[in-house]
């Protein structure tokens, strides 16, 4: 089972959507005391660190994946916008973990604003340590959140790992054209061709609107969504972003978690409120998790 290692890990809704998919948590770093009590709770067996600029220890366990979303503030649209001139921007201490312990795979989500101050940095720094990257922002919806929540969400990879990625890839396509050449079926590598020609012939805007992670001839499914009429964006958006992303199912969701929000006198109320901003949807990082699951199982 591949492991993962999970940097800014809040209350888990990263880690968790991981294991959802089949990953196996092999260690967590966060600072904040509520989020630690938290993760304590759910991973009472996983190692769990405190700052990150203290981070890794000599005996830290290498992982296959390293994964997190640093602290959003310095690129959010709701804060100063202040980027790397913040004090919060630790993006440098994500980078410097990768370089030091050089996973195979490494997923970075952030807010959108990230596309606007910072994502240069990020791809550099990737770049810098040897991983290509692809990005794209999904929204909380495309799992079926009756809300947009987007997110940007950077899958990089190790040059290793993409040349092994083209070697299957060339592999399966000498196959399927010796298949076709000794059944007689030479159309069929014929009409690939064309097809490969027709996208190739469609405006360059039109290309770059699909997403990294879909495949070249998957169609965009439309999914039924339980009780679709029940607000105006939510549900109408889960069904087009779950066609888009290839989800397999859509649930309701509830518009507002039970979570106390104009009750007095609940314990750790702030800190609940705050984690639960600041977590990441598990239904999508699990969407990723097998995706990613299956490049390594190939």
């Amino acid at each position: 089972m591949p492991t993962f290692g999970s940097l800014f890990a809040g209350i888990g809704g990263l880690d968790l959507g991981l294991e959802l998919a089949g990953w196996r948590c092999r260690w967590q770093v966060e600072v904040d005391l509520f989020c630690q009590r938290v993760l304590a709770t759910h991973w009472p067996h996983v190692a769990r660190y405190g700052d990150i600029r203290h981070f890794p220890l000599p005996d830290t366990e290498r992982v296959d994946l390293i994964c997190g979303g640093f602290p959003c503030q310095p690129v959010s649209i709701a804060g100063k916008r202040l980027a790397q001139a913040d004090e919060r921007w630790l993006w440098p201490e994500f980078a410097r973990l990768v370089r030091a312990l050089r996973p195979r795979l490494v997923l970075v989500e952030n807010v959108p604003g990230l596309l606007g101050r910072g994502i240069g940095d990020v791809l550099g720094d990737l770049a810098a340590c040897g991983y290509d990257a692809e990005w794209d922002c999904i929204p909380a919806s495309a799992v079926g959140a009756p809300h947009r929540r987007d997110r940007v969400w950077i899958v990089a990879y190790t040059d290793e790992q993409r040349l092994e990625e083209r070697r299957i890839y060339d592999e399966g396509r000498a196959d399927i054209s010796n298949a076709a050449g000794s059944s007689g079926c030479g159309e069929v590598a014929d009409a690939d061709k064309s097809g490969l020609e027709e996208r190739q012939r469609q405006p360059s805007d039109a290309r770059q609107k699909r997403t990294p992670f879909e495949r070249d001839g998957e169609a965009e499914h439309e999914r039924p969504v339980p009780d679709a009429g029940r607000t105006r964006h939510g549900l109408t958006q889960a069904r087009v972003f779950a066609g888009r992303y290839g989800v397999e199912s859509v649930g309701w969701w509830a518009a507002e978690p039970d979570m106390g929000r104009v009750a007095h006198g609940i314990p750790a109320r702030v800190d609940r409120l705050r984690a639960l901003g600041n977590a990441v949807v598990p239904q999508v990082a699990e969407w990723i998790g097998r995706r990613l699951m299956e490049i390594l199982c190939e």
